[in-house]
């Protein structure tokens, strides 16, 4: 095969409430990416799923071949069925925000020579390009993408990470990152429409983002944020902000050692858990998955999203129904979500917390080179 191939790989969704609403909002972001591909010359774009609704869509439409699904055996059948030499890959709810020269990039970078690997984010995969992907054909690869940065790097691939910004760490994952985006007006076409026939209006929102433009507010985050992402989401906003950073790499590199915060919970009960938060700031960004994991496995998708959603009437997890209605409940305003609302959704939020208001942006001084001023 000649050329860049794309893989686009969806999962498939339940039927919950916000399972559907997910796979929807999925679904019209695999149509406008697309679309971005086809303009960037791929000819070559495969859909791995089982999903009937994309059937119409303009690519080859692939059944995975395992029960249950494992992201590496699909990928090395795909490369040696097809020939797939250069390769850039996308989970269905990555890379809508890419603009066209980004996509160019991507492409450009699969024509290395040396076996190569360009990721959205090496320590939790969502899309990658990559060169000479035969290579991966004697890999050890996991059954989810999330952990194939260190595969590949463990494989003596060349492994490269692009910057950290709304287009690379943004992923459609959780109910929470259709509000977000919503709110924003960004997406495709096809996303837009899709998100236009739901009322996504977060209750919490519009509190939480009002606290982002004042100067004396103070924004607690909890969960998986990188160092990086949290420090541009600070420079962005007007208000203070602090946290605990826990349970990164809980999905690529799972160790069961459970957080501070759950540990916390599980001594002194959920109410006081929230009260104490609700004493020591303003509103809060909350990544639910670690905090409520504990060293045990997640609930099922249908609790989780429910949760984002502040359903708790549709939430069998006892735990999880409890932490929601006292999040509902607390005096401030705290949103629920994913890893993705600690990454992507640090450099969405400044976006809708800004616009349409007259206050500057910039808020915070510029910083003096210290040596080059002297030198």
């Amino acid at each position: 095969m000649s050329g860049t191939a794309a893989v686009i790989m969806h999962p498939p969704f339940g039927d919950s409430l916000g399972e559907r609403m997910i796979n929807e909002a999925r679904i019209a972001a695999v149509f406008d990416l697309i679309t971005l591909l086809r303009c960037t010359g791929v000819d070559d774009v495969f859909i791995v799923s089982r999903e009937e609704s994309l059937r119409d869509v303009p690519a080859r439409v692939v059944s995975p071949d395992v029960r249950p699904f494992h992201f590496g055996a699909e990928l090395k059948s795909l490369i040696s069925r097809f020939g797939i030499e250069r390769l850039v890959y996308f989970g269905s709810g990555n890379g809508m925000l890419l603009s066209k020269a980004q996509i160019e990039l991507l492409l450009e970078f699969t024509s290395r020579s040396q076996p190569s690997a360009l990721f959205n984010n090496f320590y939790s995969c969502d899309f990658a390009a990559i060169s000479r992907a035969t290579a991966l054909l004697t890999a050890d690869l996991p059954p989810i993408d999330n952990a194939l940065g260190f595969a590949l790097a463990d494989s003596g691939f060349s492994c490269f990470s692009l910057p950290r910004d709304l287009s690379t760490q943004f992923d459609l994952d959780t109910p929470t990152d259709l509000f977000l985006i919503a709110a924003a007006g960004l997406g495709g076409d096809r996303l837009r429409a899709a998100l236009s026939r739901n009322d996504l209006h977060h209750p919490k929102l519009a509190g939480l983002s009002a606290l982002l433009t004042s100067r004396s507010a103070h924004v607690y985050l909890i969960g998986r944020t990188s160092p990086r992402n949290w420090a541009q989401f600070e420079a962005a906003v007007a208000c203070r902000t602090s946290g605990l950073a826990e349970g990164r790499g809980m999905r690529a590199y799972p160790e069961g050692r459970g957080t501070v915060t759950g540990q916390l919970i599980h001594r002194d009960g959920i109410d006081t858990f929230i009260s104490r938060l609700a004493s020591s700031c303003d509103g809060a960004l909350i990544d639910t998955r670690p905090l409520l994991s504990g060293t045990g496995s997640l609930p099922p998708p249908a609790d989780r999203f429910a949760s984002d959603l502040f359903r708790p009437d549709l939430i069998q997890d006892r735990i999880w129904a409890e932490f929601t209605r006292a999040v509902i409940e607390a005096p401030i305003p705290i949103i629920l979500g994913g890893h993705s609302l600690l990454s992507g959704g640090l450099h969405l939020l400044p976006r809708i917390a800004w616009k349409g208001r007259d206050l500057p942006r910039r808020l915070h001084p510029e910083t003096i080179d210290w040596e080059k001023e002297l030198s």
